[in-house]
This record gives structure tokens, C-alpha cells and sequence, in this order.
């Protein structure tokens, strides 16, 4: 329970703050690739948080490293509300605000996975889509959060301190009920972490590859599918970040299903299945955007159309929810070094998750947000060519579906 609660709580920060995005552009005037160049801070703060990640987690076991990562993140927040509303020099505070929040929130991932991974060890079942299904879910609670605060006209600053208060809060509570550090780990962990030996191992690249299209699925419509919707289908903010809660609904309802459907298909078939659903799910997203009229507003968007935003974002959200948790399972396989392991696969994944979006921004400028999405395409192909990787292995070598 405590696991899920730390995967929610992160899930619940980062949503409240990308509902609110339409909300920054508006307030800084901002184009889409400005707005892309700004995330991109806080993605090169978690790509240089993350193989870091690995040898701290060993070092301080997942417990502190998830409390430390929390108090950084949830503080950088408060400053993010701050300068994403124009205050206190709005862009140049916004932007190092956002680094910090990378730097922690990348950490955190990484520690609450790897304690998610001892779980799931612990237990004898493939329960790591739960646990992100935790994270979903919190994404779910934030971006409804977010629609209630767009919808009230809630000020950025106070609604974005109100959710950090309440998630730091949460993780105080919820660290104090991780597995407990077992005897003889002070010896363990003063060896090395086996970082370096794990970016050498050709399984291990090929699961951080896997993951790198699906988590560049899932980033991108964490960061765009609110702004498409407003600005591509021509619909109001708070309906924008309505679209966000439905594609991680499904996203959630899949992962909550994670645990049967991968005793059902095994890793490998569902992998390639998420895949080939996110493929179509976008080709009905840019066409659902080409029936509307952005510019003429809301009555201007027929009902095909709308019909068509809802099938794309659920399949959206389905499609893309187990590739990172088979990901981080594969990764975990065995136990030894775990940490290390999750720390390069995540590692890879994030490059998608976090640098992804802030190019799609770019590309945005030129084409559209909407039609900047079928960049995705790319990633996911190769999450097609690398699903093998996520062949099960047993203790003893051997390798299952």
C-alpha cells in the first residue's frame, strides 16, 4: 500500500502542474516551442538526475532517497505556480524551478520503482502494473484537480502550492512504511552499485529501448493532449484537461488489469499489442483535428469529431499503459543489482519521456500540436522491434513468454 501511495502522490504533482499548462502559455504569452524549450529544463534535470539514480538508491536504500526527492520536487513546485503565473520574473524563475523538480522527481522514480521491484520479488507475482496503475491513478486525481482549479479560475500559484503541500505530506507518511532495510545490507551496499556493468549488458539496452517509444507515447500526451485539444479541436481549458483525465483513465483501468492480461498474453504479446493500439489511436487523433475548425471555436467541432478525440485518447491510454511497468519488471527479473538495472532502463526511457515533448513542441510551430504528435510513430516502431527483449527470465537462466 505504501508503494502505491509514493507512485499516486507523484502521478498527483505532475498532472495538477500539466493541466495548468494552457494556463502558463496564456500568462507568459509563450508560443508552443517556447513553452517546449521551458520543458525541457526540467527534462535535463531528470536526465542528469537519472544515472545517478541507481548508485544513491543503493547507497540510501529507496525510503530516504524517495523522502529527499520529495521535499526538492514539492518545493521546486511551489516556485513553479510562482513563475508560471508571471511572478517573481515569471520565465527566469519558472524554468530553474523546473530543473529542480526534474532533478527530484527523476530520483523519486527511480527509488520507488526499485521498491516496487522488491515488492513484487517478495510477493512471486507480476504486480508492477498496480503499482503504476497507483501512479496513474494520482495522475488521474491531479488532472482533474487541475480542471476544477482551470475551471474556478483558480490562481497557478496557489493551486500548484495547495498540491505540493498535500503531496509532501503524503510521502511522509507513506516512506515510513517501506520494506524494512534487511540485515547484512550495510555490507552490500558499501560494494559498488554495478551501474556501469548494467549500461554493458546488451538485455538490459534492449528493455531501455522497448521502453523508450512507450514512455515517449505517454509523455507526450502528458504534455499535449490538453493544448491539442484547446488549440487543435478548438475546445475550452477545462475541457482540454477533461481529454488529459480521459486518456489516463484508460491508461489507468489498463494497468489495473495489468496483472491478468499479462498472465493471459505474457510480456512480449502485450508489449507489441500496446504498441500497434498507440499506432492506430494516433492516426484517428490527427484525423479527428483535420474535421474541426480550431478557430471558429467550440460550436464549430461536429460530433464525428469529438466522437473521434475520445476513441484516440482512450486507445492512446490503453495502448501505452505496460510498457514502462513490463519495462521495469524485465529490468528486475534478477534480483541482484536491481537497482542499477532500473536505473539505466529508466534511464533510456526518460530521454522519450522527458526530451521527447519539448521537440514535439518545436515541431509544433511549424505543423500543428496535433500532427507534431505522429512523431511518436517513430518510438513506437522501435518498441515493436525490441518487445522480445521483455522475455521473462527465470533464476536459473531460462527464459519464459
Amino acid at each position: 500500500m505504501a508503494v502505491t501511495v509514493v507512485f499516486a502522490v507523484s502521478g498527483f504533482l505532475m498532472a495538477n502542474w500539466l493541466a495548468r499548462l494552457p494556463a502558463v502559455r496564456d500568462a507568459l504569452q509563450i508560443t508552443p516551442g517556447r513553452l517546449g524549450v521551458i520543458l525541457l529544463s526540467l527534462s535535463i534535470g531528470s536526465l542528469l538526475a537519472l544515472p545517478l539514480s541507481g548508485p544513491v538508491v543503493h547507497r540510501l536504500r529507496p525510503a530516504p532517497t524517495v523522502l529527499g526527492c520529495a521535499v526538492a520536487s514539492t518545493t521546486a513546485m511551489v516556485l513553479v505556480g510562482i513563475g508560471g503565473s508571471g511572478g517573481l520574473g515569471g520565465v527566469n524563475t519558472l524554468v530553474p524551478a523546473l530543473f529542480v523538480y526534474g532533478v527530484g522527481v527523476g530520483m523519486w522514480d527511480v527509488a520507488m520503482n526499485v521498491e516496487g521491484a522488491e515488492v513484487e520479488q517478495l510477493v512471486g507475482r507480476a504486480i508492477m502494473p498496480w503499482f503504476h496503475a497507483g501512479f496513474s491513478l494520482g495522475t488521474v486525481a491531479g488532472a482533474l484537480t487541475g480542471a476544477a482549479a482551470a475551471a474556478f479560475d483558480l490562481a497557478l500559484a496557489v493551486h500548484l502550492a495547495l498540491a505540493a503541500g498535500f503531496s509532501l505530506l503524503a510521502i511522509v507518511v507513506a516512506t515510513r512504511f517501506f520494506l524494512p532495510v534487511p540485515q547484512g545490507s550495510s555490507e552490500d551496499r558499501s560494494a559498488g552499485s554495478g551501474t556501469l556493468a548494467a549500461w554493458r549488458e546488451p538485455r538490459t539496452i534492449l528493455i531501455g529501448l522497448m521502453m523508450l517509444g512507450m514512455a515517449l507515447a505517454e509523455g507526450s500526451a502528458n504534455d499535449w493532449i490538453a493544448l491539442g485539444l484547446v488549440d487543435g479541436y478548438g475546445l475550452p481549458h477545462a475541457a482540454g484537461a477533461v481529454g488529459l483525465g480521459l486518456f489516463l483513465t484508460a491508461m489507468t483501468s489498463m494497468r489495473l488489469a495489468g496483472p491478468v492480461v499479462l498472465a493471459r498474453f505474457g510480456r512480449v504479446r502485450v508489449v507489441r499489442g500496446g504498441a500497434l493500439l498507440v499506432l492506430a489511436s494516433l492516426g484517428v487523433y490527427v484525423a479527428g483535428a483535420e474535421l474541426a475548425d480550431p478557430a471558429a471555436g467550440l460550436a464549430a467541432v461536429n460530433t464525428l469529431a469529438l466522437l473521434l478525440a475520445g476513441a484516440a485518447v482512450v486507445g492512446w491510454g490503453i495502448g501505452a499503459a505496460l510498457g514502462f511497468p513490463i519495462g521495469i519488471s524485465a529490468a528486475s527479473d534478477t534480483p541482484a543489482r536491481s537497482a542499477a538495472r532500473v536505473s539505466v532502463v529508466t534511464s533510456i526511457g526518460y530521454v522519450a519521456f522527458l526530451a521527447g515533448p519539448p521537440i514535439l513542441g518545436l515541431v509544433a510551430d511549424r505543423v500543428g500540436i496535433v500532427r507534431s504528435m505522429l512523431g511518436v510513430s517513430l518510438a513506437v516502431a522501435l518498441t515493436l522491434i525490441c518487445a522480445g527483449a521483455a522475455r521473462a527470465v527465470e533464476p536459473d537462466g531460462d527464459l519464459r513468454r
